[in-house]
């Protein structure tokens, strides 16, 4: 095993600043490679495969191998949280995510806890840690308690999550003790990820730009304090990325009033706004327009210039303003890691 002053992303998150920056993609294991296609179609369904721990082990490793990420990020998804907490989780073909029963339909109480459903994920973990190279971070992660509410809520995904919101405007003391179920579990997921071999992780918050400020402030600063709190009392020292994907204005704020050691940033946020607003030496990971790195070429040199030059004098790690598309051809991930790794 590498000492963190061997892993470049790993001493990023700790505030040190590396030039050329680290690197990693969010969705990097993912559709776009033909590898990952051929293992998902000897392994059927989506969460069948996240829940095989040789397989996701496999699809975990797969882009660390082609492209020598300096972060590999564990394969599974934010939704393995509602089902351990007792909803039944299926994914659709070209449909998405299907939770069962919708909590806008029942009590949260009636639910029962099935936690075991995690195991296989630490096992994941585990099979991971033993197999990277010494020199790359391993980054677990978790949904964070607003977006994995909405779909519990709703039981799928929508676009303008308007059930959860109207549930936490007119039943709040309701509304808060699924945020309190998530944000609790989640603590115990994240721990057991630390103790089965991950170096950092990163809480999601996919669906924190469909917030008023106030709602905002109570519903994912104030749960995702809470976690950090928490979890930095299990597991000293072990970095935390907070991604409020939409936060835009509110980002500063949320650097603050979380703690979090390092935060995401997606792609419509200017860099230089971001570099100019956030607390002076906080790490910021991003921002790269995931459809610049689908068009390639001088569109895509372009913005990687850009982003690495607002962040020019910051703990810098580069990354997507959110996941890799399918359609990207490897070669432009080829490209961008070329461009990035440029001094």
């Amino acid at each position: 095993m590498g000492s963190e002053t061997d892993r470049p992303l790993l001493a990023v998150l700790k505030g040190e600043r590396r030039d050329p920056p680290p690197v990693w993609l969010m969705r990097q294991a993912g559709r776009y490679l033909p590898e990952y296609r051929a293992l998902r179609a000897t392994k059927g369904g989506f969460l069948e495969l996240c829940y095989d721990p040789e397989a996701a082990a496999e699809v975990t490793l797969q882009p660390i191998r082609r492209f020598g990420f300096d972060g590999a990020i564990l394969f599974s998804d934010i939704l393995v949280i509602p089902h351990a907490l007792g909803q039944d989780l299926s994914f659709t073909a070209g449909e998405g995510p299907r939770l069962s029963p919708p909590l806008k339909d029942m009590p949260l109480e009636r639910l029962q806890r099935a936690t075991e459903r995690l195991q296989p994920i630490y096992e994941t973990v585990r099979r991971v840690a033993a197999a990277l190279p010494p020199e790359t971070t391993f980054l677990g992660f978790a949904g964070s308690p607003w977006t994995v509410a909405t779909y519990m809520v709703a039981g799928e995904g929508s676009k303008d999550q308007a059930e959860t919101r109207k549930l936490a405007y007119l039943e709040p003391e309701r509304f808060g003790a699924i945020i309190d179920a998530i944000a609790t579990l989640t603590v115990e997921y994240l721990a057991g990820q630390i103790a089965a071999g991950v170096h950092a992780v990163q809480l999601f918050d996919s669906w924190a730009g469909t917030l008023s400020p106030e709602q905002f402030a109570r519903w994912v600063i104030e749960p995702n304090a809470r976690i950090l709190r928490e979890l930095r009392a299990r597991c000293p020292g072990t970095p935390i990325i907070g991604f409020p994907k939409g936060a835009g204005g509110k980002l500063a704020a949320y650097a603050e009033g979380t703690g979090v050691d390092a935060i995401g940033i997606d792609e419509t946020v200017d860099p230089r706004w971001a570099n100019a607003v956030l607390p002076e030496g906080l790490p910021v990971q991003g921002n790269l327009d995931p459809l610049a790195l689908l068009a390639g070429g001088e569109t895509l040199e372009r913005a990687v210039k850009g982003i690495r030059a607002a962040f020019a004098g910051r703990p810098h790690v580069f990354n997507l303003g959110h996941g890799i598309t399918p359609e990207v051809p490897v070669a432009h991930v080829e490209q961008l890691l070329e461009w990035v790794k440029a001094r």
